[in-house]
């Protein structure tokens, strides 16, 4: 090997160590080393030393396949060059000196020149795959969805996984052949410049060289044809009718694709004949002016609007029935709503076949309040000093006396921002006031007028029906910008309140980075931009240190490929305090399916497969795989063993609170709305879309359709379910149209139903109601008077559901003071029943004169409208019946409670 040559190998081997040097760099990088500690203490040391050396890997990986690509055909092309008598010199001119040189450097010079010039090329090609290193290991690891779509009748998984690699390489590769044709056509080109004065030609080898690279350009524009075959079905032009392709996509664009694909082969073909023979010139310009008109026509948007225009509109039922019927299928399954049950009722107004002592017990479970007025209950009666905060209400359901209630529950949370401005400083905010305290709990159903009824309450916490919590101290929770606390130290942490003195706490956790020497400090220091970190002397060799303490910002660092509910929910176990976040993994590949939301938020395809279990205590983080037919999380699992947990390894005590979560449902039954629609001709009618308002996006005249929870037994007969309720009405209309459920208990979990109402029959939707309370003379009086008396009235969510045969509006309304100083009361409770409406104090007082005004309202018809002959009616035809409500009584606890039957073990189907 000559000099110049070894010099190359140790240019290589330099650019090489750089790359070495670089990757062990970036793990002994000070963020990268905290990262590690932090992952570490959570016990995920290997899942993050593991996401790093994927990262790297696949670009390493990537930039390797192009620079063999770019390398290899350099490599080949040096071949072929220098055959020829060097470039004669011309002592007149320093530029041909100097061109001579140059000619002879790229003639000659393989390894000098070519091999940095090809991992130059491939860096700058590669690097914009490292931001999609996760969706190349999708790629890898993807398993089968075993669902084919019906179009090309390929497995959904090709369509989640492959086809944006594909995609994505397929234009990366097109530009690195042809930046490789044009350089190799470029060197060919100076040597031949040399050999014609030499009257000589250039090797076959170099024409056939040329002849792959043309080959090679024509053949990945072919496949990118072939990718544009699946992208028609993601088209969107017919939306808002449907999406997906239709008649003019699939029968005129994809064959005109076709003819494409045909024409450049024909024309790659031709130019290899004309580069190695001379010859195939007509051949060539005739496919290439064919594939111009073929090209034009598939872009055009002329064509498809003429088709579309004067053949498919006048005959579009018939023309797009497939097409629509291949979006129905796609969305159903993709935001899993293939098995939503129907049932069609038709409630009555109707005092028979109800049992008034056992629908007390529904009553209990009626949630009368609204978060955000609770929240301002709680922060006022039960935050006791300035500091703490509760950031939001939840609604679970818990065992209280041996009966299913449901509650609203919210975490008392350590907020400095809210210290005196004296108390605020290092000390106090990092080292002492570390925690926040325990959590309070109240009863669904309250009533107007009436002290509030607490299941937990205070400091040290209180409760006379049997809630305890043996560690209530919290250090994670849903508080943004929780700072960072160094716990245990020897300054003492601020535990609560008690008389004149205070309780202090040290933290006994097992996680938390490890604080205790000088290069720890210095490293924190850094990574906190807190110097004081480094010169305290309050730590001791027990002390951590907690970061990353908002539990969303904990699970986005740990797993930043799912997305995450916008509502986590606090649960209670004997022993601890935990927090539930739902997670989705979504996609924007399904094919044929309709897209929700926009922009970089646009899906296609949700699942809520995991379930995520945060400990408040010690910030423990543990994800269980609720959904095992996703193939996503399935992908992630393979990509990722041990990371994830089965459902069945959740404790039991966490497993009872695990509850159906309100995005995806509101996401689902708005894709549901149109997409209930099976039968082709009323799809394409929109004859009976329903409207359930936009998931995220609440206004006034949406909040009456938002969904909340409830405790009914609308899914089984007798089996009383935590349920989501979502009212439906008609688009454009104000009456309700139907009813949507999802069970979250155990046995139900995620069941879909839907309780539909006939289109005859009038059923007053929330706004109608709103407008007969409005009109009510005596309501309206009350309401007046309140509002001039110092306070502000507020009316509640409407809440629906069944009793008997009957439909029961509920709505309470809450005074609220004109003051700063609020402390909303629930004040009356409005039940509404068909055009009777009452107002009273509890539910029960409102039920019996609700009952009462009924059956005088039926009365006063029957004998208005007193048949004048003895002659005998016809028969009333029967009707559907809404399922019959029971329930225990609702007295705590003198009434005996009605058993229900135990949760049944779910079957092998269920489970998935």
């Amino acid at each position: 090997m000559s000099w110049m040559g070894r010099k190359s190998v140790m240019v290589v081997c330099a650019f090489f160590l750089l790359g070495v040097l670089f990757l062990v760099g970036s793990f002994l990088t000070i963020d990268y080393l905290v990262d590690y500690w932090w992952f570490d203490s959570l016990g995920y040391a290997f899942y993050f030393t593991q996401r790093l050396l994927y990262r790297y890997l696949v670009f390493l990986g990537v930039t390797g396949l192009f620079f063999s690509i770019f390398f290899f055909n350099f490599w080949i092309a040096s071949r072929y060059l220098g055959t020829g008598s060097p470039p004669p010199e011309d002592s007149k001119t320093q530029s041909r000196e100097a061109y001579r040189k140059v000619l002879q450097m790229f003639r000659t010079g393989s390894m000098r020149v070519y091999t940095p010039l090809s991992l130059l090329l491939a860096v700058l090609i590669a690097f914009p795959m490292f931001a999609r290193w996760e969706a190349f290991l999708l790629y890898v690891f993807g398993p089968k969805a075993s669902i084919t779509d019906p179009v090309y009748g390929k497995d959904i998984s090709y369509y989640l996984f492959s086809f944006p690699i594909y995609s994505l390489l397929q234009s990366r590769i097109f530009i690195s052949f042809a930046i490789l044709l044009l350089c190799v056509l470029f060197l060919y080109w100076l040597e031949h410049r040399l050999l014609k004065a030499q009257e000589l030609g250039l090797q076959k080898g170099a024409k056939v060289h040329v002849c792959f690279l043309v080959l090679s350009v024509f053949a990945i524009e072919i496949w990118n044809f072939f990718l544009q075959r699946y992208e028609l079905l993601y088209t969107s032009i017919y939306e808002p009718l449907f999406s997906g392709p239709g008649y003019a996509e699939m029968r005129v664009i994809l064959p005109l694709m076709y003819a494409c694909i045909l024409l450049l082969a024909i024309m790659a073909i031709s130019v290899v004949h004309f580069v190695l023979n001379g010859k195939g010139v007509k051949t060539l310009i005739a496919s290439a002016v064919l594939f111009s008109f073929a090209l034009g026509a598939r872009y055009s948007e002329i064509l498809p609007k003429s088709v579309n225009d004067y053949w498919v509109n006048p005959n579009a039922i018939s023309k797009q029935t497939p097409y629509m019927l291949n979006n129905i299928e796609a969305t159903l399954s993709a935001y899993n709503l293939k098995n939503v049950e129907m049932r069609e009722v038709s409630p009555v107004v109707t005092t028979e076949d109800i049992d008034e002592k056992k629908v007390q017990g529904i009553f209990r479970n009626i949630p009368v309040w609204d978060g955000e007025l609770l929240n301002d209950v709680y922060q006022q009666l039960q935050s006791l000093r300035t500091y703490y905060n509760f950031t939001r209400v939840d609604v679970s359901h818990y065992n209280v006396n041996d009966y299913n209630q449901q509650v609203f529950l919210a975490v008392r949370e350590m907020n400095t921002a809210e210290l005196p401005k004296g108390a605020r400083n290092w000390v106090n905010d990092h080292l002492v006031y570390t925690h926040g305290y325990g959590a309070v709990m109240t009863p669904a159903g309250q009533g107007g007028d009436e002290p509030m009824t607490w299941f937990l309450k205070g400091i040290p916490l209180e409760s006379d029906f049997g809630f305890k919590v043996e560690q209530p101290a919290v250090y994670f929770g849903m508080l943004e910008n929780y700072p960072y606390v160094i716990v245990p130290n020897d300054a003492g942490e601020f535990g609560y309140p008690r008389g004149d003195s205070n309780v202090t706490d040290n933290y006994d956790g097992s996680e938390g980075v490890s604080i205790n020497s000088a290069f720890r400090k210095l490293m924190f220091a850094h990574f906190m931009k807190d110097s004081d970190i480094l010169f305290t002397t309050k730590t001791n060799k027990k002390s951590k240190i907690l970061f990353r303490r908002n539990i969303q910002e904990r699970i986005r660092t740990l797993t930043p490929y799912i997305s995450l509910d916008r509502d986590p929910y606090a649960v209670i176990t004997g022993s601890n305090l935990y927090w539930i976040q739902d997670a989705y993994t979504t996609s924007r590949y399904y094919p044929d399916s309709a897209s929700f939301g926009s922009g970089a938020d646009r899906i296609n395809y949700i699942r809520n497969s995991v379930k995520i279990v945060v400990n408040a205590y010690n910030g423990k983080v543990d994800y269980y795989i609720f959904d095992t037919m996703d193939p996503v999380i399935n992908a992630y699992r393979r990509m990722y063993p041990g990371f994830f947990k089965n459902e069945s390894q959740m404790p039991p005590e966490i497993r009872s609170q695990v509850r159906y979560p309100q995005e995806i449902f509101d996401i689902q039954m708005f894709i549901h709305a149109k997409y209930h629609q099976k039968d082709p001709e009323v799809f394409y009618q929109q004859e009976d879309i329903w409207d359930v308002g936009v998931p995220g996006l609440i206004s006034e005249k949406q909040r009456s359709t938002r969904s909340y929870y409830l405790t009914l037994d609308m899914i089984e007969p007798n089996h009383f379910d935590f349920v989501l309720v979502s009212p439906v009405t008609p688009k454009g209309r104000a009456n309700l149209r139907a009813i949507a459920l999802a069970g979250s208990d155990r046995s139900n979990y995620g069941k879909l139903v839907v309780y539909s109402f006939p289109k005859g029959d009038l059923v007053y939707g929330p706004e109608q109601i709103n407008s007969l309370i409005n009109q009510d003379a005596m309501i309206s009086q009350q309401l007046t008077l309140w509002d001039q008396l110092g306070s502000q009235v507020a009316r509640g969510n409407m809440i629906i559901f069944p009793i008997g045969k009957m439909l029961i509006y509920i709505q309470p309304v809450y005074l609220k003071s004109s003051t700063s100083l609020k402390i909303p009361e629930l004040k009356r409770l409005i039940m509404t029943q068909g055009q009777v409406v009452v107002m009273e104090k509890s539910l029960e007082e409102a039920f019996a004169k609700m009952i009462e005004r009924v059956k005088a309202e039926t009365g006063r018809i029957d004998r208005r409208f007193a048949p004048l002959s003895s002659t005998p009616q016809p028969a009333a035809s029967p009707q559907v019946q809404l399922p019959q409500v029971t329930a225990p009584p609702a007295t705590l606890p003198p009434v005996e409670p009605q058993p229900q039957p135990a949760p049944s073990k779910p079957s092998a189907q269920e489970e998935k």
